[in-house]
């Protein structure tokens, strides 16, 4: 066991959960951004009881991130922020950004936080 790696999955994982509360995203939605992990292992997630974390949960967390990032800088008000996520965006014809991020694959996570980062 990697403590290195450990403690990178833990904080990652702490931190995806944060934004999520803030975000507002039930946990079935959680489990679609993570990649859609069994309910076992995503309720240990959530207690903390992570040793590692697969390259792709890691690479769906870092979007989360960054998303998250990127809009703290556009928006003054982080309820701004917030509520972009769930607003109709011709971007991507017309859907949410949270929706087209939970069609589930990283590449509508990218997708998103590429659009974000054309933004700054």
């Amino acid at each position: 066991m990697n403590l290195k790696s450990t403690e990178t999955a833990k904080i990652a994982l702490k931190t995806y959960f944060n934004i999520m509360k803030e975000w507002d995203v039930n946990e079935g939605k959680q489990r679609i951004l993570l990649g859609k992990p069994d309910e076992f292992t995503f309720e240990r997630w959530k207690r903390g009881s992570v040793t590692t974390l697969t390259s792709d949960v890691l690479e769906r967390i870092s979007y989360v991130l960054g998303i998250y990032k990127n809009l703290g800088i556009l928006f003054p008000e982080r309820a701004q922020a917030n509520e972009w996520l769930n607003k109709p965006n011709e971007a991507f014809n017309g859907s949410t950004a949270l929706n087209r991020m939970l069609l589930g694959t990283i590449g509508n996570l990218r997708e998103v936080r590429y659009y974000l980062d054309e933004q700054l």
